[in-house]
């Protein structure tokens, strides 16, 4: 019996629900994937992104998700409605993978947002600001990417190589100041080209790499160090990148100076006076790789200048077996807490002087919570640290003053911005909302 006419359409039918119905349902599961990280966003506060990040283009965009493959970082991007978005936009620290595997170039990297503008230095193309004889390179110029950033420090170094007066006199040629990505290869630069030049560093090797979580992923794609070569280090972590660094500087004989911070800088006839927290320097040029972290807030109390009195975590196991009061209540401050009561025989002590922990990412608060009930941590809100001795801490609670076994203190509160120490030198800013 011959089949009705409308069976071979049916039959179409049939195999082309087969075969979109497992792609729908895969869409459908990464809008509500995307949409509730987009929630959890607005939830935490996330919405704005610390630096270079992209813009995507709806007009262009057709959510080939390529974008999403591209980026390191987890949830970052994701695929809305069929358009790419930003899920988790301050989570995104400017790789710019994003942007080269887009088909349709529908990604543009910006500065800032229509909400909240960056300010940034004005630079001219030689990276010099509008003060003669001061550079600037990196994150405090806006460029947040690790691999252009060292692009960038590399082509300041060349810059001042060529400014007057430079490689005559007895003074420094060059005073770096930062050991980022940009103020480290412009420390290799240095060296390579013969220019006497030093670089001081207020924390530790790495700038603000150093402070970014474990295992981050900081680096993916290939970079040219001076006196070392071409680095073909891909999707490189934190831990590797600080390691690597480590040994070339060992290996170079680069001059760093860790724990200086500069206070001043001033014109001395041709040449800059820089006050730092050490010391004095003179020096015909001065880079700033610096970064836009800044300076760590300090709590001004008595006491706050003991070794024991830092202003990050670095290795939890370190602190084994001992009393550690961590200060603060943003996400730095908990994930500190959190990490310091896993390491064995840790007592850990969390101040903070308000009353809840509202700055904070909901899955930090939700962490430090049940630290708090296991007992691992205790809590001290709305107290305030006002003093600190040799083997313990003082703290005010109301109108009572309370005293606690302390071996360490981890002061999470922020740092100050470089803003005011830039323009206290003269050097004349810009802000981006949303642009280049």
């Amino acid at each position: 019996m011959p089949l009705p006419e409308t069976t071979p359409a049916l039959i179409y039918l049939v195999l082309l629900a087969c075969v979109m119905l497992p792609y729908a349902r895969r869409r459908i599961r990464r809008n509500a994937a995307s949409l509730a990280l987009l929630e959890e966003a607005h939830s935490d506060g996330l919405m704005e992104p610390a630096s270079l990040h992209p813009v995507i283009d709806p007009g262009r965009c057709f959510g080939c998700a390529a974008c999403v493959k591209a980026c390191p970082e987890c949830d970052v991007l994701g695929i809305l409605y069929g358009r790419a978005v930003l899920t988790t936009p301050a989570n995104c620290i400017g790789h710019g993978a994003c942007r080269k595997a887009c088909p349709r170039d529908a990604i543009t990297l910006v500065l800032g947002s229509e909400t909240r503008g960056v300010e940034i230095p004005m630079l001219g193309e030689d990276f010099q600001t509008n003060v003669p004889g001061i550079y600037v390179a990196g994150e405090l110029g806006g460029m947040g990417l690790i691999r252009n950033a060292i692009e960038q420090g590399k082509q300041a170094l060349a810059a001042i190589a060529q400014h007057p007066g430079v490689a005559s006199g007895d003074s420094l040629d060059v005073l770096i100041v930062g050991a980022g990505p940009a103020g480290f290869a412009a420390s290799l630069a240095a060296r390579e080209r013969g220019l006497r030049a030093r670089t001081i560093e207020q924390e530790t090797l790495g700038g603000t790499v150093a402070h970014y979580p474990r295992g981050k992923i900081v680096m993916t794609a290939p970079v040219e160090l001076p006196l070392v070569g071409a680095v073909k280090l891909r999707k490189t972590t934190k831990e590797a990148l600080l390691e690597l660094w480590t040994r070339v500087a060992s290996q170079t004989g680069i001059e760093i100076t860790y724990q200086e911070r500069v206070t001043s800088i001033v014109r001395a006839g041709k040449y800059f006076r820089i006050e730092t927290n050490r010391g004095t320097y003179e020096a015909r040029t001065v880079l700033l790789a610096i970064g836009r972290r800044g300076t760590p807030r300090k709590l001004e109390v008595p006491g706050e200048e003991s070794e024991k009195v830092l202003y990050r975590l670095i290795d939890p196991t370190q602190y084994r077996g001992k009393h550690v009061l961590v200060v603060g209540g943003g996400d730095s401050a908990l994930e500190a807490a959190v990490a310091l009561c896993e390491e064995p025989g840790t007592q850990v002590s969390l101040s903070y002087r308000g009353e809840t922990f509202s700055r904070a990412k909901q899955k930090n608060r939700e962490a430090i919570n049940e630290a708090t009930t296991r007992g691992d941590v205790h809590m001290l809100l709305q107290t305030e640290v006002i003093s600190i001795g040799e083997k313990t801490v003082s703290l005010r609670l109301e109108d009572e003053v309370v005293e606690i076994p302390n071996d360490a203190v981890i002061v999470c509160a922020g740092g100050v911005l470089p803003t005011s120490f830039l323009r206290a030198i003269g050097v004349d800013m810009e802000t981006k909302w949303g642009t280049l």
